[in-house]
């Protein structure tokens, strides 16, 4: 036998995987195709204060999210912080939101990796849907699952677009998934994609965008920092391994750049409430480099996949004000790997290696 007979066998054999063979008479069951979800962590549907509310009470009642007994915690939510933090939420992604399609950058961008996705997979798999959805927010996972599900996906990969391991973040979002199988008599096979903080495909192009970015800047900065969302001291203490998956990712990169620890720093962002969170904390540090008479640095975030409020809002605006205003010259925000070719290469490989043996 050829390699070309060989090769059109395997074809054949293939594509017969795909169809459901079904006695006469027997009920229409559309089954033999492989889902693909991608999920982020989730936007409001607008910047009113009733959006941001709402938004922000699925997320703040996420047991992984504030681990605080309900006795505690929820006289606090309910009686001050969703009185109070949705105006204040809502002017800050105001001051973001894509106003041609009337959503978020992080909406935005999100469907069109799920796009670029679909895309590229489609060459590989005829088999293959792609779809993407939020943690918290629209469009929901127990939706998209449901229509993953009536497209005929009796198997599933799940892609919780988090590079570094978190409970609060890909904990949360296997759970939801895992909660919707338990109501269906026929659960399809599932397969979630693992952490990938230390992958070379992403290392490489996190120092891509880092050298692109630097390329087309007209200062050099002193230093670039890696700035991380924070998860509270307690979580780490407890096991989380968040704390470690961010060093490792800097680790590499500086490696991958030849660059030293005072070229590549580490930092945590967006603590909130009373307790300690990861240090050291990013505005913290960017005040005092500033004060200590730093002029140019250059700031980006390596676990967000895909610009959002805390890159945008949080680092891009806040941080470079803070620079600034305590005596910083120069100040740049590396974007993150969004849809772009980098990017969407780390996306590609990652889905392709995990869908292995289904394809």
């Amino acid at each position: 036998m050829s390699v070309m007979d060989s090769d059109s066998e395997r074809e054949t054999r293939r594509r017969q995987m795909g169809k459901v063979q079904l006695p006469s008479g027997h009920p229409g069951v559309k089954a033999g195709k492989i889902g693909v979800l991608i999920v982020n962590l989730g936007t409001p549907d607008g910047t009113d204060f009733r959006s941001m509310r709402r938004y922000l009470k699925e997320f703040l009642t996420d047991k992984r999210v504030i681990e605080w007994p309900k006795a505690l915690w929820y006289p606090i939510l309910f009686g001050i912080v969703l009185n109070t933090r949705p105006k204040k939420s809502g002017k800050a992604y105001d001051e973001i939101w894509n106003r041609e399609l009337d959503e978020s950058p992080l909406r935005t961008i999100t469907r069109s990796q799920s796009d670029k996705l679909a895309a590229a997979m489609a060459g590989i798999d005829d088999r293959i849907v792609v779809d993407w959805a939020m943690r918290y927010g629209q469009p929901s996972i127990p939706d998209k699952l449901a229509k993953l599900r009536e497209q005929g996906c009796d198997r599933l990969l799940v892609f919780p677009l988090y590079p570094q391991y978190s409970a609060s973040t890909t904990a949360t979002v296997n759970d939801v998934v895992f909660r919707e199988l338990l109501k269906l008599r026929w659960q399809p096979a599932l397969r979630t994609v693992p952490p990938y903080h230390d992958d070379p495909v992403y290392i490489d192009a996190l120092a891509s965008s880092i050298e692109k970015t630097l390329a087309g800047l007209d200062f050099e900065p002193e230093t670039v920092i890696a700035s991380y969302h924070g998860i509270p001291q307690s979580y780490f203490r407890k096991g989380d391994p968040y704390h470690c998956h961010c060093h490792k990712t800097t680790r590499l990169l500086r490696e991958r750049l030849g660059w030293s620890e005072d070229k590549l720093k580490i930092t945590f962002q967006s603590r909130f409430g009373p307790e300690e969170w990861l240090q050291p904390y990013t505005d913290k540090t960017v005040e005092a480099m500033a004060k200590a008479g730093t002029r140019n640095i250059a700031v980006m975030n390596p676990g967000f996949v895909a610009d959002c409020l805390e890159t945008l809002e949080e680092i891009a605006g806040e941080a470079g004000e803070i620079f600034h205003e305590n005596g910083g010259e120069n100040f740049a925000h590396i974007p993150c790997l969004n849809d772009g070719d980098d990017g969407m290469d780390v996306i590609r490989t990652l889905v392709q290696r995990e869908l292995s043996g289904w394809i």
